[in-house]
Formats: structure tokens, sequence, C-alpha cells
């Protein structure tokens, strides 16, 4: 399966010896167009070289059907990512770190656990998709809303196997209404105006495949990363911040976890007065020395 993704490399690197380089992960959902090529850009002019890609099954990476959930799969594109960078004559094979947004925060943190190659992650942001899915934010969904799901995604493969039509779930929603909660029409603000659509994304997985995330568990065993060292950085208002706090307090030293100051959870995917790239960065310098 082909990953896309774009490199950046700042425009005065000394090319006779080797560098540190990040890879970076977008949004559920989203695509490369969409944050990750925003800090991709970013950190490429604080003397990083970058790799920013589409998960595969979305944007212009490969896997059918599009939009399909496969966490184990998404974790691995981080570690394909890694490959590739590894392979760069450019890039110190040793001090290679990464970055996840949303999503791809709980991603990184699955390739991290058996991927020692990757030696320092940030996160911002984050979901741990798994939890979000099973138990709602704020462990808003009960046993029988799981069950439903879980029912739903079953017989929706029994009909697309049949030759139906593929349906989609989640995701941003297209319309606003009376009844839209503050955290879709937060969402609606970035995918659906000006200040973030793409067209290589509608951000709704496929009904018949959601139900994978019920069995992704990112933070089990979370303390197996360290010596590498974490960051995770989350707005003081974004509504997702318990993920990031949960995720802190299971890991291992060195960990470090940052409250941005009047931020929601959209707001740092490209508010760039409100990111805090100057933390990124000293972080990244001063663990992939």
């Amino acid at each position: 399966m082909k990953v896309v993704g774009n490199l950046f490399v700042p425009k005065d690197l000394d090319r006779r010896t080797s560098h540190p380089a990040l890879v970076v992960g977008h949004p559920m959902g989203a695509v490369k167009e969409q944050s990750a090529n925003l800090y991709a850009t970013k950190m490429a002019e604080q003397g990083f070289i970058t790799l920013s890609f589409d998960l595969s099954f979305w944007g212009e990476s490969a896997g059918k059907p599009g939009n399909a959930v496969a966490p184990d799969i998404y974790s691995e594109d981080f570690s394909a990512a890694a490959d590739f960078l590894r392979a760069q004559s450019l890039v110190d094979k040793e001090r290679v770190g990464a970055i996840g947004i949303c999503g791809s925060g709980s991603f990184v943190l699955s390739a991290a656990k058996i991927d020692p190659r990757i030696k320092a992650i940030a996160t911002v942001s984050m979901y741990d998709m798994g939890a979000a899915n099973r138990d709602g934010l704020r462990k808003s969904v009960t046993l029988e809303q799981r069950k439903t799901m879980i029912a739903q995604a079953a017989n929706q493969r029994d009909v697309e196997f049949a030759g139906g039509k593929i349906q989609y779930t989640g995701g941003t929603p297209e319309v606003l209404t009376e009844e839209s909660s503050a955290v879709d029409r937060e969402f609606y603000d970035f995918y659906r105006t000006a200040r973030g659509y793409c067209p290589n994304t509608t951000t709704h997985p496929t009904l018949a495949t959601n139900a994978k995330f019920l069995n992704f568990y990112p933070f089990a065993d979370l303390e197996i990363i360290s010596p590498r060292p974490l960051l995770f950085i989350t707005g003081d208002q974004a509504h997702s911040r318990e993920f990031s706090e949960n995720a802190y307090q299971l890991a291992a030293e060195p960990k470090e976890l940052v409250l941005v100051p009047g931020a929601g959870h959209v707001d740092l995917y490209d508010r760039v007065g409100l990111i805090p790239f100057d933390k990124l960065t000293t972080f990244f310098r001063a663990n992939l020395k």
C-alpha cells in the first residue's frame, strides 16, 4: 500500500551532514493538507526535516474502501514514515521524532510503543480514538449504545458483502441545526468553511469499519515508551482535554503536559497565535540531539 506524504526540507540546510526529522500525522478524518502540513512547515522553519502524510484509506494514500477505519494500519503508517525518513541521506536515523494531532496522537502512541526508532513523541489536541468511540466524551456513551453501534456495523458488513452501498458515520456534520452541539459547531467551523475545507476528505469514516475503534487501546502499556520523552499539548478549554490528561497520568517519565491558555480543541489545528511552536521546537531540539 502506498502512503502519500509531503517532505519539507529547510532551504538553508547543510547538506553535508545529517539532521533531525519529524513525522507529522493529521487529525482523524482529515488529510495532510488540514493541520499536518502547517505543523510540518513551521517545524521545518526551525531546522527539522519533516514529513506529513495521509493516513492509509484517506486522502491520496492507498486503501479500499476509502475512509475505512483500521487503527493498526494507521499506527503502521507512522512506522512506515519513519522507514522513509531513516533512509534519506539528509536524515540522522537516530534523531527521528513524531507529532500526532487529534486522532493521530493516539495512533503515534500506538506506533511508538513497538517502534523504538521514534525517539521523541508529541501529541496535540489528542483524541484517544478507542475511548472516544467506546465511552464518548466524559463517558457519555452507555453499554447499550455501544452494543447498538456494534450491531449496526455488523449488519452493514452483510449489506456491503452482498454488493450494497457503503454507508458512513460520524465525522463533521454537513449542516448545522438548532440541535447541533458545541463540539459539532467547533469542527464545522474548520472542516466545512474556507478555514480548513479540503476536497480530499468528507471526514466521515465507513459505518462497517468504525466499530474497530472499540478494540483500540492506545494507552495500554504506555509506560513501555519510557525513557523516550512524551509531550502532551492540549487547550485548557478543549473538549478533548481529558484524553491528554489521562495519557499523561498513565505514561512513565520523562513526560510533560502543557495546557494552552484559552485554546479549544480545534484552535490548535491552525491558530498559529495559540499553537506553542516554541515549546515543540525546544522539546525536539533537546530530545533529538
